[in-house]
């Protein structure tokens, strides 16, 4: 029996370049899961407590030493199930650095058939290496690199390897990671 299949679009908010991913999941993919689509479609190491707000409740890994009342645990819930009405909702990443993004429901439907899902359709511009201080980090962590005589402009180079291209994003590295996920 073919499932139907979710097509999302997610975006970094508050960051230039806009970072964004259209990607297609099972409509029945159950929120851990997205969770790991999410971090290999954007490029995130998972490294950092995330949480999903979804009309108004927040989903998560619940962490026995932190209390949060309003956080319910994302174990077992499927996407599909508290979509409801909902167009779009919130994933949170990295609450020190406080990566914000809007992923936005662009359909529900039956997939092409030559699609393994997940599988990454389309997007632009590299995601932001982590721990680099958020949306205002990332600005300063890119005029350093374009500045030679920044006083951090090695320290970042040698941090990403040498080399950071922001408009960088790599089509089947992302494709590869997905496949690669249980």
């Amino acid at each position: 029996m073919l499932k139907l299949a979710a097509t999302l679009r997610i975006e970094l908010l508050h960051v230039k370049p806009l970072v964004w991913r259209r990607f297609a999941v099972p409509a029945d993919i159950q929120l851990p899961k997205l969770h790991k689509v999410i971090h290999s479609v954007m490029g995130w190491e998972d490294t950092h407590l995330h949480e999903f707000d979804i009309n108004g409740e927040r989903f998560g890994v619940q962490d026995k030493d932190v209390s949060d009342e309003g956080l319910r645990s994302e174990k077992g819930v499927r996407l599909n199930h508290v979509l409801a009405s909902a167009t779009e909702f919130e994933y949170h990443y990295d609450f020190g650095d406080d990566w914000q993004h809007r992923v936005i429901v662009e359909s529900i439907g039956y997939p092409d058939l030559a699609l393994a899902l997940p599988v990454r359709l389309a997007g632009e511009n590299a995601c932001p290496p982590e721990d680099v201080g958020g949306p205002h980090g990332y600005a300063e962590f890119l005029a350093a690199l374009r500045d030679k005589t920044h006083d951090q402009h090695n320290d970042f180079r040698s941090r990403v390897g040498g080399v950071f291209d922001p408009v960088g994003f790599g089509v089947n590295a992302v494709n590869a990671r997905l496949r690669a996920i249980r």
